[in-house]
């Protein structure tokens, strides 16, 4: 919402927020969580970037919301956010009463769609932010990366992950094979806040974090140290064309492609870059995603959507988030949402079996 479109109304903006404050007859019709307690469940540990995302969320989306419940916020961490996603879809009510904030959930569904106890798309999506995910490794992998194309040199360099089938694996790995550059590989750690501190331990050496962590947590601590270097980000691609993330801007980094070709002196081809432009296209305009449970009631669905609609005009939640975050989010919240998503989670069925055969084979 704060992209091309958004900058385009910017003018209209104040205007459009007084009308929205005075309509106070809009925010009274249909309140369905009137006198209500709302839960926002985020499916991974305190204090990682997700977590931090989240708890911005819950903040500033109740008072935005007919009837003005009451939120709090629970984390429900492990396998790499499978755990909450499932209950979400299995155990969560489905009264309205519970919803999610959850990062990649889509490809999750992509990738590893027969594993899923529930089906992802009988879940509501209110709406989604397009994102991207910023890699860094530390400054004592051998030889010692004092820039960031150091790291084709790397000798001893441990990719940290959270679940060998998680997107976030996949585009560490992926990334890493197509500049040739041999690692180890370790997963299973329980978020990012573990994953960070493992590097911070030296078990690992190389992770990747959305730029909400790694601008309030890595940048100001490791990087600014002189113990961790950041390397590139995620390019925004949407299958036809690139665009830079709002989210890195004023990051000293250049988007994967980019540092490629100017690493390698060539163009990124082949099957693995292929399966990191689907993952891209799905994963990062989808990365962090507002759903309800299967089964709520349309009012629910339409009351969250709507509530993050108006968080367009909020300022207190603008400056929040550049405070917290670095940028304001950018949602998606069109009464299309839903189906958008679900004519994304296409990937040809060959590509898929090589997703599966690249996850089995990881390096340990």
């Amino acid at each position: 919402m704060r992209g091309s479109k958004s900058r385009f109304y910017r003018g209209v903006t104040i205007g459009a927020a007084l009308l929205l404050g005075s309509c106070t007859g809009v925010l009274a019709q249909g309140a369905f969580y009137q006198g209500k307690r709302l839960t926002l469940l985020i499916n991974f540990a305190p204090g990682g970037p997700t977590d931090i995302e989240g708890r911005l969320l819950a903040r500033h989306i109740g008072k935005h919301i007919a009837g003005q419940p009451t939120i709090i916020v629970q984390n429900m961490d492990g396998a790499g956010g499978a755990i909450g996603t499932n209950y979400l879809g299995e155990v969560a009510p489905r009264d309205g009463t519970t919803f999610a904030y959850l990062p990649g959930p889509a490809w999750r569904y992509v990738s590893v769609k027969e594993k899923s106890r529930v089906d992802f798309l009988t879940y509501n999506v209110v709406a989604y932010q397009p994102g991207t995910t910023v890699y860094y490794a530390r400054t004592d992998v051998a030889p010692g990366l004092k820039s960031a194309s150091d790291i084709l040199k790397a000798q001893t360099l441990v990719i940290g992950g959270l679940a060998a089938d998680s997107s976030k694996d996949l585009l560490l790995r992926l990334t890493m094979d197509m500049l040739g550059v041999k690692y180890k590989y370790v997963t299973g750690y329980k978020g990012n806040a573990g994953a960070r501190l493992a590097l911070q331990r030296g078990e690992i050496s190389m992770f990747s974090e959305s730029p909400p962590g790694y601008r309030s947590i890595v940048a100001p601590g490791i990087v600014a140290k002189g113990e961790a270097i950041p390397l590139f980000y995620d390019p925004g691609w949407n299958g036809t064309r690139y665009a830079q993330p709002a989210q890195v801007k004023g990051l000293d980094m250049k988007p994967f492609n980019e540092f490629f070709r100017e690493a390698t002196g060539r163009e990124p081809s082949g099957k693995a870059w292929d399966i990191y432009r689907h993952i891209l296209a799905i994963n990062g305009a989808m990365q962090r995603m507002v759903v309800l449970p299967p089964g709520v009631p349309k009012e629910a669905i339409d009351a969250l959507r709507e509530a993050i609609r108006r968080l367009e005009f909020d300022k207190e939640f603008a400056t929040d988030a550049e405070k917290t975050v670095g940028f304001v989010p950018d949602y998606e919240a069109g009464d299309n949402v839903q189906d958008l998503v679900k004519n994304a989670l296409s990937v040809p069925a060959e590509d898929k079996a090589w997703i599966e055969n690249f996850v089995r084979n990881a390096p340990r």
